[in-house]
Formats: C-alpha cells, sequence, structure tokens
C-alpha cells in the first residue's frame, strides 16, 4: 500500500479500524557476562576496605601457610567426599575403608594425605575399591557395608548412580580428565550429576587438581559470615561463587584450610573462643560496627 507522499506505507489497519505504526523489529541486547565473584570483590572492598587480605593473614600466623598435596584419586575423593555429606570425616573414612574390604580391587595402593583441613584420623594407605563392583552390588549389601559411616539408605544409591553416570558418560571411572578443563568447566561437569553440588564438587578439584576453588563446609561458612566476609543473606551455593572474587587463585587453597581449621579450633558454632580469635578486631560477630 502506498501512502499520500508514494511511499512504501509504514501503517496497517487493524481489526477495530484504527491505523497503527508498524514498529521495527529490534535487536535483543547482548548479555554481558559478568563474574559475580569480582563484582562483589569490589563491592566488599569500598565499604571495608582490605578485609579479605586481613583474614588471609591473620589466619596465616595462627596456622600457618599450607601447601597443596594431592590426597586422593578423583574418583575416590569424589566418594570419600560424598560419604562425609551430614556424616563426620572419620565416619566417612570407616565406610570408605569397608568399601575397599568388601570390593578389592587389586590396584596399586594410594596414599591419603589430609591435610590440616579434614576432620579424621587419616586412611590408611591401600588400594581404591574396584568400582564397577561398588555400582553393580546389590543395593542392601553396598548399604550394609557403608552404614557404619551413616546415612547409609541415602548413600548407598547415590554412590551407584554416581558411578553409573560416570561410566556411562566416560566409559570407565576414571575422572583424570576433568583436569584438563578449566576449575568452573570441572565444576559444572560434576554438578549435573545429581546429589552433587557446588560443595562437593569443588573439594575433589581443589584436593585432587589444586584447581583454584573453595569449598563452603559448615565451618567455612560460620566463619565468613561472621566476619563478614559474606552477607548473612548470601546461601553457601552463592558463596562459592562470590569469594572466587575475594582471594588469588593461589590463595584458594590456604583460605579453605585455614577458615575449616579456624572453624573447628576457635569460631565455634557455640562459645566461640573470641580471645584466641585474631579475626576478633575486624568480626561482625564480635562487633557488628568493625571496620
Amino acid at each position: 500500500m502506498r501512502g499520500a507522499a508514494g511511499k512504501i506505507g509504514v501503517a496497517v489497519v487493524n481489526p477495530f479500524g484504527a491505523s497503527t505504526a508498524r514498529r521495527a523489529k529490534r535487536r535483543p541486547k547482548k548479555r554481558k557476562f559478568t563474574n559475580p565473584g569480582a563484582s562483589y570483590a569490589k563491592r566488599l572492598e569500598r565499604y571495608r576496605p582490605g578485609l579479605s587480605r586481613f583474614t588471609l593473614d591473620a589466619l596465616a600466623g595462627l596456622y600457618g601457610r599450607p601447601t597443596w598435596e594431592r590426597r586422593l584419586d578423583p574418583t575416590s575423593e569424589l566418594i570419600l567426599t560424598i560419604l562425609t555429606q551430614n556424616s563426620a570425616d572419620v565416619n566417612a573414612e570407616v565406610a570408605f575403608e569397608a568399601l575397599r574390604e568388601a570390593y578389592p580391587s587389586g590396584l596399586p595402593t594410594e596414599s591419603h594425605r589430609p591435610g590440616a583441613g579434614w576432620g579424621g584420623v587419616g586412611l590408611p594407605e591401600g588400594a581404591p575399591p574396584d568400582w564397577g563392583a561398588v555400582e553393580f552390588a546389590p543395593l542392601s549389601e553396598l548399604t550394609d557395608v557403608i552404614r557404619p559411616g551413616g546415612l547409609a539408605n541415602q548413600k548407598a544409591p547415590r554412590l551407584q548412580a554416581t558411578l553409573r553416570r560416570i561410566r556411562e558418560e566416560r566409559g570407565d571411572y576414571s575422572l583424570e580428565f576433568l583436569g584438563d578443563m578449566t576449575a568452573l568447566e570441572a565444576r559444572d561437569w560434576l554438578t549435573q550429576i545429581d546429589g552433587i553440588g557446588k560443595k562437593t564438587a569443588s573439594v575433589l578439584l581443589l584436593f585432587s587438581f589444586g584447581m583454584p576453588l573453595l569449598p563452603i563446609d559448615r565451618h567455612v561458612e560460620r566463619v565468613v559470615h561472621r566476619v563478614g566476609l559474606l552477607p548473612l543473606k548470601a546461601s553457601a551455593d552463592d558463596g562459592h561463587d562470590l569469594l572466587l572474587g575475594l582471594f588469588q587463585p593461589d590463595e584458594m587453597y590456604e583460605a579453605h584450610v585455614n577458615l575449616i581449621q579456624h572453624g573447628r579450633k576457635v569460631c565455634h558454632a557455640q562459645r566461640p573462643d573470641h580471645d584466641a580469635c585474631p579475626l576478633r578486631p575486624r568480626c561482625r560477630f564480635v562487633d557488628p560496627k568493625a571496620p
């Protein structure tokens, strides 16, 4: 249709007889990639300058600066970490050792080097379990094997589902391929498996590969919330991304291990030992107006 000016018309008649202008289609704006950790670190630095550095250095003065050393092969680390979910580390050790005994693999022995952040006594040297035997074991049998570790009715099917997913995706049970990915790519791959969240994935990737991730367990969460490194409203799931902006990649292991130690030894859930705490001058749990 041509208008009075002889040009192709830009007006159409709607069913109700009113003329409306045809609007040109707008291209959707490209979404800018945002790094929540970096953005959060800038905000925290504005209103509480130097807090992350103060925390890292103060804890190092009390606990030293731990150096990374691989604990276990990544599949063993993952299964052991699942066994620790809502259970004490020492109980998880008992359950893992029971897997070794019930489903021996005959593979070379491995050493468990738990480090200062581990809450158990450490596993004795031994070969990893036969993961195929664990996956295909009768569920009732596997449940009885790991029962001493606690929550066996939940964890037995979770272990088998995890091993099944790895085998179906990769053709075997090895997770060494994760070492060729970036930290966040590897974390995303692992969290596609039901029952594996950011904490479990981060534990595996930090301790088996030294990837720059900071797992947040209940001890870490307590300390960072009380000091104010994370706001109280921030969930542990969000915190796994936000804390990545507060420390350098080569500081993640030290930060994680020392925050755990501090939560266990000083910053207790009940009756924290304020007199022994080097973070006290800047702790919002002690002083809500701490700088």
